[in-house]
């Protein structure tokens, strides 16, 4: 039985989601949605979250994720898997007709780095930019995600924020070899990341701009920003020409959309609107746990991917 006929003969069997059967059920028949649809936007789902379902091979995930409508995945670890998996995850995508994610270039949200003017810390930095264009080659990725660390309570602010710039246009001159894009990754430190140095999509955008390269762009995640800053649309459409990737995320709690307080299916609306055609990583957790939880988190992106065009 095909991935896809069993998430949706499940549902329709009536098997309780905590106390979410009858939603499924409705939703399906009054919205006419089903696996079989494709995503309006380009969700994507990271590999492992559906593990069970299908375990963690991430060519079994791929598959899946495919079989329910969604057109990406994302996976922060690539860099990490072997280049034998790698080429495989590449291709598989390449076979679906499938996008890729923004993968971890490098991040270290306990460590000052990118603020120092320190040429091993530049040197490092750019090591991991040469070893990301392989990761690219062997995958078809177009983005790695990258962050400036914690900031250093000795320096003025401002010096900080000229050596960030001059270490990610160092990063950028190696990443431009390709065409890859480096997306800064501004991260709440209310909740999550106490001490990092960049917070604010304003304050990625002020960066963006200095640094002047086509390789320097923006990852909004929104769970992040909402903590943060708030005003998710307007602060979007502000750095709209440097965003390069969206993380999703629901607030509090950091779980699928529909669980918080953000109004995913008027944002993701505004995006489809505004032409984006690139990929938004489905960065949280679900809110049930098990088989179940699974089938809830895709309901959810149906429910949000029900706006009107």
């Amino acid at each position: 039985m095909k991935r896809r006929n069993f998430i949706r003969n499940t549902a329709a069997s009536g098997i309780a989601l905590s106390g979410l059967g009858t939603m499924l059920g409705t939703s399906a028949s009054a919205a006419g949605s089903s696996n079989t649809a494709k995503f309006k936007l380009k969700y994507a789902p990271h590999l492992g979250m559906f593990s069970n379902h299908v375990g963690n091979d991430p060519i079994e995930n791929i598959k899946f994720i495919a079989d329910q409508g969604f057109r990406a995945v994302f996976d922060n670890g690539l860099a990490g898997r072997t280049p034998e998996m790698q080429e495989k995850i590449g291709n598989e995508l390449a076979r679906l007709g499938m996008d890729l994610g923004p993968f971890i270039v490098y991040a270290d949200h306990g460590a000052k780095y990118m603020v120092t003017n320190d040429p091993e810390v530049k040197k490092l930095l750019q090591t991991k930019t040469a070893e990301a264009l392989e990761v690219q080659k062997r995958t078809g990725a177009k983005t790695g995600l990258i962050t400036p660390g914690i900031y250093d309570e000795k320096m003025d602010w401002d010096y900080q924020t000229i050596n960030v710039i001059e270490n990610m246009r160092a990063c950028c001159e190696v990443a431009g070899k390709t065409g890859l894009e480096l997306v800064l990754e501004p991260l709440n430190h209310q909740v999550d990341h106490p001490r990092l140095f960049l917070t604010k999509m304003p304050q990625a955008k002020m960066i963006c701009v200095a640094v002047n390269h086509p390789s320097c762009k923006i990852v909004n995640d929104m769970y992040h920003q909402q903590i943060t800053e708030g005003n998710l649309i307007m602060n979007m459409d502000l750095c709209w020409d440097y965003i390069g990737a969206f993380h999703i995320g629901d607030n509090p709690g950091r779980k699928e959309p529909t669980t918080g307080e953000i109004n995913y299916k008027n944002i993701f609306k505004h995006i489809y609107n505004k032409g984006y055609d690139g990929v938004l990583c489905c960065e949280h957790g679900k809110s049930i746990g098990g088989k179940e939880g699974e089938l809830a988190l895709i309901e959810a992106y149906r429910k949000v991917d029900s706006f009107e065009v």
